[in-house]
């Protein structure tokens, strides 16, 4: 059984929106990981500069 649950925030916000958080949820994850050493200074910066780009944030 698939269960979801609706946050009525989440739903009310626009595409854009959502797509901006995602992004802060990502770039998040990435500086988590550059700090606990999982990756280094030039991975977490290409990935961050592809986020960047993919997603069409200006930085």
């Amino acid at each position: 059984m698939d269960v979801t649950i609706k946050d009525p925030v989440w739903e009310a916000l626009s595409h854009a929106e959502k797509n901006h958080r995602l992004y802060l949820s990502q770039k998040h994850t990435l500086e988590l990981f550059l700090e606990r050493g999982a990756i280094t200074r030039a991975q977490y910066d290409k990935s961050l500069r592809d986020l960047t780009e993919k997603m069409g944030e200006t930085g």
